[in-house]
């Protein structure tokens, strides 16, 4: 089973989303922020960190660096409100996705789905 770690800072947008993809078949483990998250990277294995840019204590696209050198494989996607901070994360992690809010359940589910179909092809699991 794939499994997300999900960092959002809304309480609200963090359930929704997390309920949509349990639903969906993926195993999500979610956190209120950056600082959060770091400890469950360096004990748990995850083939998604999906993150809200924005949050207190470390944005998102600090969270994916640090990420990065702790899980290397590990893919990255963003999701975020402000249009500015979608080019400084697209400079900061090139390969990471990023889905605009506001967004339907639908297209993040599809997004993620997107995301391991395509390592399916490549015939990496």
């Amino acid at each position: 089973m794939i499994r997300i770690l999900l960092a959002e800072d809304d309480q609200v947008m963090r359930e929704y989303l997390a309920r949509a993809l349990e639903r969906s078949g993926y195993r999500v483990t979610s956190v209120d922020r950056g600082t959060a998250a770091m400890p469950l990277l360096q004990t748990e294995t995850f083939d998604l960190l999906l993150t809200d840019i924005v949050m207190p204590e470390m944005d998102g696209i600090e969270l994916a660096q640090r990420a990065s050198e702790i899980a290397p494989t590990m893919r990255v996607m963003f999701i975020t409100g402000f249009a500015a901070v979608t080019l400084k994360a697209g400079q900061a992690m090139p390969n990471a996705r990023i889905l605009s809010k506001p967004f339907h359940l639908r297209e993040l589910v599809m997004e993620v789905d997107r995301l391991f179909e395509q390592d399916s092809a490549n015939g990496i699991n």
